[in-house]
């Protein structure tokens, strides 16, 4: 049948079994936007206040539901203002499809009005990306860029349009979509080579990224760290694959990961890479990263293999496939010796905070008994960011949704109204620093405008935290445009914006003002204020070793 391009462009979108945009219309997407009129029904749009935001909700959207997530932009600033959350999606590998216009095809190049090279802009931070000049290669364009979105290692891809092209009729048949299906083929010698390692391996530990996440391995790895007994810990990326509760899981890894964590690794004779990269956060002084033990990486990226740290062998594979074949070859191991000296490394280097005053250690704690641990949690990036990692108990993956590569301060409000989208029936809070928070905080305009009833806890300690704490610990206490002492009132802000508020400035206020949140139904923000001077603990200087991590009792020994 005979379509415009803009319709042909809603119809691949329903092909792909796609049920949420977020966007924000203009000039050059109109056309595809009163196609959308006439589908409202079959796809829900949700207009934020910035394509920004968009961006970071179709991100949640895709973190909680491994689904593709799809945002629309217009030209130029509609399509630039897009860029960091694409870029955000492509360091953590975030599946994505971008849907911009752009000006007729006559005009490009002449710096027409709102006139961008968004597919030479984003070709650094894509996974692939096009531009349709011909309506002819549209629908096959479209159905090519969620592909490679979800397919592999999953990432953004961008579609840029003319407008033209959008109005324009050409035949479009359907098609039906075969859902991508990793393959595996395992190269036998590198398989019994590293069932070999396993074998022979006293000390061993798994180390768990964001592929496990992507895979969908969480049950393959929980099996295989009981037949490898061995301790388990966990990057950013990686939260919740492993339960947060199990006596094996040791908390996370690199420079804010635990001593446990930090001091298993460095002494292990053999470690283990489920889905992760080795990346600077977790490595530190890579010449000294688990410099006593054999490295073993299961990636389904091959650039990733050797790219950071050397291994002694590797297969490059999805890990749901890889673990579910090694699983099956590998003999149940016994390391009771080494568990039980990591047991010790738990119970004498525990997280700790001062239980005396409101904090975020305290915040979160009780977030996760009062949520039971069934929570859907979004981050900001900061000191926030890495309390929320430590002291909330993840027992599933895709409950923690935080930009780990690019560290994208104000990603998660957005994140927490894609997530909210897409996981009604899930309780979805927002962590964020008063910092983060004012970068995006337009967003709850869009939580009230769809009554999307997330939970913005805004940890406001009137500093920008993280970088603070660098402040005082290596730049002698020299706050050079770090305090945020002004006159923002974050509750009136959020009351404008037609969202409940209320204020927290002591632990005991705290459980009864979140029970209140969880029974409102409607978007609540939670000011809550603590010290600026509260630090995050453990941490590993920038370049050191991760054996060198230390926290507030080791600074108060060096006095």
């Amino acid at each position: 049948m005979q379509l415009t391009g803009s319709e042909i462009v809603i119809q691949c979108l329903l092909e792909q079994g796609v049920d949420t945009v977020f966007g924000y219309p203009g000039g050059t997407i109109l056309n595809i936007y009163d196609a959308l009129y006439d589908h409202t029904d079959e796809i829900n749009h949700i207009l934020t206040s910035h394509e920004q935001g968009a961006a970071h909700a179709a991100d949640g959207y895709a973190r909680a539901t491994g689904k593709v997530g799809v945002c629309f932009a217009t030209s130029g600033p509609g399509a630039t203002n897009l860029v960091t959350g694409i870029a955000t999606a492509f360091m953590d590998s975030i599946p994505v499809v971008a849907i911009t216009a752009n000006v007729v095809l006559p005009m490009l190049g002449k710096d027409t009005f709102q006139e961008i090279d968004i597919a030479g802009v984003t070709m650094p931070i894509t996974k692939h990306n096009y531009i349709v000049k011909d309506v002819k290669n549209l629908a096959d364009t479209i159905r090519k860029a969620f592909d490679i979105a979800r397919s592999g290692r999953p990432g953004p891809v961008l579609v840029d349009i003319t407008k033209d092209v959008t109005a324009a009729k050409c035949e479009y048949t359907k098609k039906k979509i075969k859902e991508y299906v990793p393959e595996y083929k395992p190269d036998e010698a590198e398989v019994e080579k590293i069932l070999k390692r396993f074998k022979k391996a006293e000390k061993p530990f798994i180390y768990v990224g964001g592929g496990a996440v992507a895979s969908g391995a969480y049950k393959e790895v929980r099996e295989f760290a009981e037949l490898l007994d061995a301790p388990v810990c966990d990057t950013l990326m990686g939260k919740g694959v492993f339960d947060g509760r199990d006596e094996r899981y040791t908390g996370m890894i690199g420079m804010h990961g635990t001593k446990a964590s930090n001091f298993g690794v460095s002494e292990c004779d053999l470690l283990v890479a489920l889905g992760a990269r080795f990346s600077d956060r977790v490595v530190g002084n890579a010449k000294k990263f688990a410099a006593n033990a054999k490295v073993i990486q299961i990636d389904i990226d091959n650039a990733e293999v050797d790219k950071n740290i050397k291994t002694d062998a590797c297969i490059v594979g999805d890990l749901k496939l890889v673990l579910t074949d090694l699983n099956k070859r590998l003999e149940k191991q016994n390391h009771s010796d080494w568990m039980k000296h990591i047991a010790e490394f738990k119970k004498k280097y525990p997280l700790s905070y001062n239980k005396n005053v409101l904090s975020c250690p305290y915040i979160m704690e009780k977030i996760d008994e009062l949520t039971k641990g069934q929570a859907i949690i979004t981050t900001d990036v900061g000191q926030h960011q890495m309390w929320a990692a430590q002291y909330y108990k993840y027992s599933m993956p895709r409950t923690f949704l935080s930009s780990g590569g690019l560290g994208t301060m104000g990603y998660g409000l957005g994140a927490c109204i894609g997530a909210k989208v897409a996981k009604p029936d899930k309780t979805v809070i927002n962590i964020a620093g008063d910092g983060c928070f004012r970068m995006n905080m337009n967003e709850l305009a869009t939580a009230s405008r769809y009554n999307i009833p997330i939970i913005q806890v805004v940890i406001n300690n009137h500093v920008l935290g993280m970088v603070r704490q660098w402040q005082t610990l290596f730049y002698n206490k020299r706050y050079s445009q770090t305090v945020l002492e002004d006159k923002v009132d974050f509750c009136k802000v959020a009351e404008g914006l037609g969202c409940l508020a209320f204020k927290v400035t002591k632990k005991e206020e705290f459980e009864g003002v979140f029970k209140k949140a969880l029974k409102a139904n409607a978007p609540v923000l939670i000011d809550c204020i603590i010290d600026m001077d509260e630090k995050v603990f453990p941490m590993v200087p920038g370049g050191a070793p991760i054996s060198d991590a230390f926290d507030e009792s080791d600074l108060k020994g060096k006095k």
